[in-house]
């Protein structure tokens, strides 16, 4: 083959593969300025470690999906979890994905249709009595991880009025050693990182009780360009991801 047909035929290859890559994403769209994804620097999903040593969060890879689609630059930074609040708040951030919270309602919009949930479980030996409720932990011996609030009940777990006995460990595979040990009556752990953990050290007889469902939003400041607009183009591009696929993936 001639030099010039090979040349021909390489950039036609290389243009197939840049139209190929191009076909999921979009050109940033010049309206609209870089924004910043806030989000917990603890995750709720898996006990995975990403490349930058912290903690994957399955939630980066979805933001990555939405605003690519949308032509919207963006960077993702994590932060501990009140301080994701104060940042939207003040507009130090102006998106996140979080379970929706009145106390955001004045500063943010927030998406109609939850983009994924997990649930909030409490787990226990056989024998133990199931749990209900909140209520039910009062006076109980209770192992909770370090750094999660909970969605609140760590407050009620350390009201002394309410008797209950925190034990705080550091990771979930030491939670449900704990657990195991007896140091504990209940457990508290998210649905991800507690199968992860159980699928690698099972223990037997072991049962849970599903404390609450976290469902995640959306959520975009309202001092962001055409902010309704967007939102509603987000949440149209959201409803076409196959988002399971996405946050099942191996973000390493």
């Amino acid at each position: 083959m001639a030099a010039h047909t090979l040349c021909r035929a390489a950039v036609l290859a290389a243009t197939v593969i840049a139209l190929a890559a191009g076909t999921t994403a979009r050109a940033a769209d010049p309206r609209f300025p870089e924004l910043e994804y806030a989000y917990p620097d603890q995750s709720v999903w898996t006990t995975r470690i990403d490349q930058r040593g912290e903690p994957d969060n399955p939630l980066l890879r979805l933001a990555a999906a939405l605003f690519d689609k949308a032509g919207i630059p963006w960077h993702g930074r994590s932060y501990p979890a009140a301080r994701v609040f104060t940042n939207l708040r003040d507009g130090t951030a102006q998106f996140s994905m979080l379970v929706a919270s009145p106390g955001l309602e004045e500063c943010c919009l927030i998406g109609r249709a939850p983009v994924a949930s997990t649930e909030l479980r409490v787990y226990r030996a056989a024998a133990t009595p199931p749990i209900r409720d909140a209520a039910g932990l009062a006076g109980k011996r209770v192992v909770t991880i370090r750094g999660y609030s909970y969605g609140g009940l760590l407050d009620f777990l350390s009201d002394a009025r309410n008797g209950a006995v925190n034990n705080a460990t550091v990771g979930h595979q030491a939670a449900f050693a704990m657990l195991d040990a007896g140091r504990g009556d209940y457990l508290l752990d998210y649905t991800g990182p507690a199968v992860e953990v159980l699928t690698g050290h099972p223990i037997g007889g072991l049962r849970f009780d599903v404390l609450s469902r976290l469902d995640v939003h959306l959520v975009l400041s309202r001092s962001y360009p055409e902010a309704a607009a967007v939102m509603a183009r987000l949440e149209a591009i959201a409803a076409t991801l196959d988002t399971g696929a996405i946050l099942a993936a191996d973000g390493k």
